[in-house]
């Protein structure tokens, strides 16, 4: 009889201590899927597309972000409103005059369209580099986004991936910078009371062979910041531009010396 009643506290105490770690692992598992839905609605439900201005720009140099003409207040960021669903368009159905619709966010069927203007009221021209950057993909998405960017009254540029199947550029667009940075581009010459004005269309292209049933429920999540100077390998770009310079120049020189030798 002792036998057994000791045989009995064992097996309640065992599962007592098994409920005691299930409780502790289902307590650890609601914490990762809490924290798992804090992350995915921050990227994705939160995550509006940004435009940034380097402050050093705004305080050293008097450069100013607005979207809005009219009273041409002073930004630190912006925040182009984003869509809950987009479908695959063709750039046939978007608007031509797109870029003349108005300021700030102007978004069609399927499509996100923002306008905004950075101002230089300082003393000095300057120059500054723009750059789109993607924060995340899901299922592939971004091998058929298109980024068209138009500023002010200059030809507007599209924006794509490489084909993946090919390795070259889609038809009637500048192929993506890199997978994780679109567009990289240099504003140079922006004197004292130049505006430049900027507007963003992002859709997903129908006619790019890459837009299959594969990537439905996919997403991208993409920001802007705009610097007075852009690193490539830990080195400034504009110093590397200064060194191809002084190679051409070089180049030049020793050119006349042969001339002139001869």
């Amino acid at each position: 009889m002792a036998k057994e009643v000791t045989l009995t506290a064992e097996k309640v105490k065992k599962k007592k201590k098994f409920y005691k770690i299930v409780k502790w692992l289902l307590l650890i598992l609601l914490i990762l899927i809490v924290a798992v839905y804090i992350v995915l609605t921050v990227i994705y439900k939160g995550g509006k597309f940004t435009i940034t201005l380097d402050p050093n720009m705004a305080m050293n140099q008097s450069i100013v972000l607005y979207d809005d003409s009219f009273y041409k207040e002073s930004q630190a960021k912006l925040y182009a409103s984003k869509l809950d669903f987009m479908d695959n368009i063709s750039i046939k159905w978007i608007p031509k005059d797109i870029h003349n619709e108005g300021d700030g966010p102007h978004n069609g069927d399927n499509y996100i369209a923002y306008t905004f203007y950075l101002e230089n009221r300082g003393v000095d021209t300057v120059s500054y580099w723009y750059e789109i950057m993607i924060d995340d993909v899901v299922k592939n998405v971004d091998d058929a986004v298109r980024i068209m960017i138009y500023r002010n009254d200059e030809e507007r540029k599209v924006y794509a991936k490489l084909s993946p199947l090919t390795g070259k550029p889609e038809a009637d667009t500048t192929p993506f910078y890199s997978d994780k940075s679109p567009v990289l581009e240099e504003r140079a010459g922006f004197k004292p009371g130049d505006i430049d004005r900027y507007t963003l269309v992002v859709w997903l292209e129908g006619d790019d062979p890459e837009c299959v049933d594969a990537i439905l429920g996919g997403e991208i999540k993409m920001h802007m910041e705009i610097r007075n100077e852009h690193f490539v390998d830990g080195e400034k770009a504009e110093n590397n531009k200064q060194e191809e310079t002084k190679t051409e120049e070089n180049k030049t020189e020793s050119s006349s010396e042969e001339v002139t030798e001869g």
